[in-house]
């Protein structure tokens, strides 16, 4: 396959056998697996909030009421269009404009940056109405779940800061790769906690 189709080629850095079916996405093969393992564990603690929710149902829909959807919606735009930045600094990498790719992986950073400041802004004024992580069940998997995807979104800001220097595109495409599964999260965490009734 050629490079333009964004598969990595032999000479860069990346053994195109011995990969199975990864060998065809972008980027390392090794980031997909850590992807899918990363998938995996949201996809059983969503599992787990489902199961509890389930057994009380309005104690659950109570509680989030207390949440505030508005941050939750910023967040939501934050984390999209820092995705879009991301992408545009996969294509820009692709058609050799390296100082392109790099403003718009720090420009993806800089959105993640302020997803993290709604965040805390948004768990300072839950604390204050007195809900923390041993408020209720539903507190405690709000707590565990969000916070875990903010410790990706604070990984995911030192990943794109790194490939934005080191800006090969096997790097880029990488960093990105990581980065659209931190936006693929709270798509999901966003509408079951905030939303869904």
């Amino acid at each position: 396959m050629s490079e333009a189709c964004g598969v990595p080629q032999e000479g860069d850095g990346v053994r195109s056998s011995g990969w199975g079916p990864l060998s065809a996405l972008p980027g390392n093969p090794l980031m997909w697996v850590l992807i899918a393992s990363e998938l995996a564990v949201f996809a059983l603690a969503l599992a787990g909030y489902a199961g509890a929710r389930a057994k009380d149902p309005s104690g659950f829909a109570a509680a989030q009421d207390q949440l505030d959807r508005v941050a939750g919606t910023i967040n939501t735009a934050t984390l999209l269009t820092s995705g879009l930045f991301a992408a545009l600094a996969n294509e820009a990498r692709r058609n050799g404009d390296r100082g392109w790719a790099r403003w718009s992986l720090l420009a993806a950073a800089a959105l993640g940056c302020l997803f993290l400041l709604v965040k805390g802004f948004e768990y300072g004024g839950e604390i204050a109405a007195g809900n923390d992580i041993d408020s209720s069940p539903f507190f405690t998997l709000y707590f565990l779940v969000t916070g875990f995807h903010a410790l990706h979104v604070i990984l995911g800001i030192g990943i794109l800061a790194v490939v934005a220097f080191f800006d090969s595109k096997e790097n880029i495409e990488t960093g990105t790769a990581f980065w659209h599964m931190v936006d693929l999260i709270w798509i999901v965490v966003f509408p079951s906690f905030y939303l869904l009734r």
